[in-house]
């Protein structure tokens, strides 16, 4: 069942995280090159959303790089949902072309302080890491032939890099909900 994003209001600071790449290593949210966007998304390596687009969120981030901070969290239950675990994550992060760091949210607390609803959902903060965007990337679904563009988070990113509000409509982001375990969701 499709779920759509809280749309989360805007200025909302960024919550702080700490935790494990699929990589091996520890990502923080404090610990990111600071740059003058920051761009926190919920992914999975599953959900049929997600797959329809992860070309495109790998091609957008690699054109934004040297503008805008990426990092990716899936804040999905990998007891019931195992290909959502690293190494899936990892195999999905090379055949999407994922340049950025990929986060896994075992306990699930990221996901719970992003306010995250559902994958794919985009969380885009100015240079204060305060929320300037949340919604969809485009209006590509996987019941449509609509070309995968970002669209809408490519014309979030250049309000925000030009030092200017998004501008509305802010269409929420649809996708598969999170899966949370008993008692987080």
């Amino acid at each position: 069942m499709a779920v759509t994003s809280f749309m989360v209001p805007l200025g909302t600071p960024a919550p702080e995280f700490d935790l494990p790449s699929i990589d091996g290593g520890r990502v923080s949210l404090a610990g990111l090159r600071q740059a003058p966007a920051t761009l926190v998304v919920f992914l999975s390596n599953h959900c049929p959303y997600v797959r329809r687009i992860e070309e495109g969120i790998g091609a957008l981030a690699a054109d934004y790089s040297d503008r805008v901070t990426t990092v990716a969290v899936c804040s999905n239950d990998v007891v019931n949902y195992p290909d959502d675990d690293a190494e899936h994550l990892a195999e999905q992060a090379e055949r999407a072309g994922f340049g950025f760091p990929y986060l896994v949210d075992e306990s699930q607390e990221v996901g719970r302080a992003y306010h995250a609803a559902c994958t794919p959902d985009f969380f885009l903060y100015d240079a204060g890491r305060r929320l300037a965007y949340r919604g969809e990337f485009d209006d590509a679904r996987p019941s449509n032939q609509v070309p995968v563009t970002g669209s809408s988070l490519r014309r979030a990113i250049d309000a925000v890099l030009a030092g200017r509000p998004v501008p509305g409509p802010q269409n929420p982001s649809l996708g598969c909900g999170i899966k949370w375990k008993p008692g987080n969701d």
